[in-house]
């Protein structure tokens, strides 16, 4: 028998329609990367003891992924500057460009924020309902991109529940700090 983990498909290829809808990596990358900074924003931004404002929160979520996205497309730039010649080209103008994942990331969140902003539930329940929320869709970024990778449901389940868990600490985190 073949030397290979358990847990990758024999033929190491995702099933045909998983494969045809494979996240370029840039795309995990800064999906994740958002989904992390929107949770550890509203979870900040969610302070005990002062006035509920969830309209200037769901701003500071929203202009923090932008800068973010935009500081990590122009590090792209300057390392790319750096490597060869000075010029600013289109390939690194969509480097910037490129980090539109982490912006829409954070669109969730943002949205549920402004449902608080609209009464439709209170703030502290927004901020409850966002951390889920990006938990649940780190595991579904972190299966979603194992299956992609040809693993087998148990691997992905096993990978998606890893990424779960930066969420779960944003959560343990924030009920500690309260």
């Amino acid at each position: 028998m073949p030397d290979r983990a358990d847990h990758v498909r024999p033929e190491n290829v995702a099933p045909r329609w998983i494969s045809r809808h494979r996240p370029p990596e840039q795309s995990l990358f800064s999906g994740i990367y958002g989904l992390v900074l929107a949770s550890a924003l509203v979870a900040a931004l969610d302070a005990t003891g002062e006035k509920a404002d969830p309209g200037p929160d769901a701003l500071w979520v929203l202009l923090t992924a932008l800068a973010s996205g935009a500081a990590h497309g122009y590090a792209h730039v300057i390392a790319q500057r750096a490597s060869v010649d000075g010029a600013a080209t289109t390939s690194r103008r969509r480097s910037v460009l490129a980090e539109w994942p982490l912006v829409a990331a954070v669109l969730p969140t943002v949205g549920i924020l402004l449902a608080a902003v609209a009464g439709w539930w209170a703030e502290a329940t927004a901020v409850d309902a966002a951390l889920l929320f990006n938990t649940v869709a780190l595991f579904g970024w972190g299966a979603w991109a194992a299956r992609t990778a040809g693993h087998g449901w148990p691997s992905s389940c096993r990978a998606g529940g890893l990424d779960m868990l930066i969420g779960l600490v944003i959560i343990i985190a924030n009920a500690l700090i309260k």
